[in-house]
This record gives structure tokens, sequence and C-alpha cells, in this order.
């Protein structure tokens, strides 16, 4: 019997920038790490910033059964030919356990981003004229059109930086068959300045984003929530941080309303070139 993406995922996932690095001198504590993951009960390990099946490639052959996943790929950012290439060739080597996550990235970043909406379903006409299949496939999805996308045309969704008001929304676009896996940021800092003040400056750069800042306006956050970098209600509705109980319970918020799985990442002031292993050794703790 085929495993479905939900079970292979699990409830609980690893979302990071660090783990994408190319650097051929960190390849293998990039493995270790990821085989630790592995060990620590996550199910998914899904890879920041511009990722590729290139990527992940390394990641699935260094562990048994960990998913890897790109959260995102851009569709602007190689054409779909060769991503359907770089799909069979891992698919080849290591059958189910790579997830292709693509979204449309931002208009700040894309020289043309007048129709990003008909670019992805483009994309995805390619990728199934290339044999991709839908049900291996996710979607950064935000707004209730690409929800509805994700729904129709892949296997479900990865909506990144919202909340469990924004998954009880996505929930009932999708319905019960996709997969919901939205990302959340957890800072493992109790004291509420110093917990604020660091997911403040890691928040700042994705609030010029068009996207995000629409889709907190969807949500009831208002102009000034999201001005000189974001109030205390904004910040902590879309990171985790406090006591293990107060974590494990924001956590807990996105199961009970209607995620399948969350993918965490750890925010913690660093460059990004550090691997929070510490960190993820403590969220699986309190995640039991």
């Amino acid at each position: 019997m085929t495993t479905s993406l939900k079970e292979t995922v699990g409830r609980y996932g690893v979302w990071s920038f660090e783990l994408r690095s190319e650097d051929p001198a960190r390849r293998g504590e990039l493995d270790e790490a990821a085989a630790e993951l592995e060990e620590l009960g996550f199910g998914a390990v899904w890879l920041g910033g511009n990722s590729t099946a290139a990527h992940a490639a390394p990641l699935i052959g260094a562990t048994r059964r960990l998913t890897v996943g790109t959260s995102i790929q851009s569709v602007w950012q190689q054409d779909a030919a060769t991503t359907a290439a770089g799909f069979a060739e891992v698919e080849a080597a290591h059958p189910g356990r790579f997830v292709l996550g693509l979204g449309v990235s931002h208009g700040p970043l894309v020289k043309d981003y007048s129709r990003p909406y008909a670019a992805m379903t483009g994309y995805l006409d390619e990728l199934d004229t290339a044999g991709v299949p839908a049900d291996r496939r996710v979607l950064a999805a935000l707004g209730p059109r690409m929800l509805g996308l994700a729904r129709d045309r892949a296997a479900g969704a990865i909506p990144y930086l919202v909340t469990p008001e924004h998954t009880a929304r996505a929930r009932e676009i999708l319905g019960e068959g996709p997969l919901l896996a939205p990302e959340f940021k957890v800072v493992l800092e109790d004291d509420p300045a110093r917990a604020r003040d660091t997911a403040r400056a890691f928040l700042s750069r994705y609030l010029e984003f068009p996207n995000y800042t629409d889709n907190f306006l969807r949500l009831g956050f208002t102009e000034a929530d999201i001005a000189d970098g974001g109030s205390n209600h904004l910040v902590d509705a879309v990171f985790a941080w406090g006591d293990e109980n107060r974590i494990r319970d924001r956590i807990t918020a996105f199961h009970e309303a209607g995620a399948d799985h969350v993918a965490l990442q750890v925010v913690n002031g660093g460059t990004g070139d550090t691997l929070p292993r510490k960190e993820w050794r403590r969220l699986a703790s309190l995640l039991g």
C-alpha cells in the first residue's frame, strides 16, 4: 500500500536555511545533523531559501526515512524542464523521499511579477507534461486563489509566516484531504523583551514583502501592527516564545486549527551559518 505524504512527513518537521548550505566543506556536518533530526523523531526537513532537488539529495542520502522538501523553490528560479529532471533524478535514487515545494516568491525579488498566479499554473502544466506527479508537490500558498490551486493541482500547501487563524481558513479551502503544513517560528527564550527583540529583528525583512503584509491584513492585523518592525501583537502571533509549556501550546494550536504537520524554524539571532542543533534537541524534547 502506498504511504501518503501526510504519513511520511508526520506531525512535526524542521524548517531550515542552514541545512541548504552549498559549502562542500560542511557536507559532513549537514548530513550528520539531518541524521540526528531523523533520530529525534522529526518526519521532514524543509529547506529554506531558493532550494532545489540538488540541495535535498545529499540529506536524503544521509538518512533512512526522512522526507526532504524545498520551501521553497521559486518558479522564477529555474525552468520547469530542469526542475522535472532534478525531481526524476532524486526519485530514481530515493523513491518517495523528496517533496517539491513551489512558490511564486515576491514582487521586489522578481523582474516581472505582473501575473504570478498565471506563472504558477503554467509551471504546473509543464510539470504535468514532464511527469512530475501532483501528489509529490506542494505550494507555498497564502491567499485563497493559491490555496485553491494547492488543493486542485498539488498535494497541499506549505504556508510560511502564518498563524493558527490562517491555518483554519486554509483548511476550509483545502478540505480534509490535502496536506496542510504551515511553517512556524520558535524563539527558545523565556524573557519577553529578549524574545521579542530576537523575533522582531528576524521579522523585519519579511515586512517588506506585500504577499506577507497583505496576508496579515486579511487576518485582521492593522497597518500599525506591520509598521516599525512589527507590533508585539504581530510578533507574538507569528513566533512562539516562552517556557516549554507555552511553546508547546502555541504549536498545538496549529494542529487544533487543522494543520497536519508543523514545520518549526528556530530563530536564535544567529547569522544562519551555525546549525541550531542544541535548539532542535530542545524542541524534540518538549514535543515528546
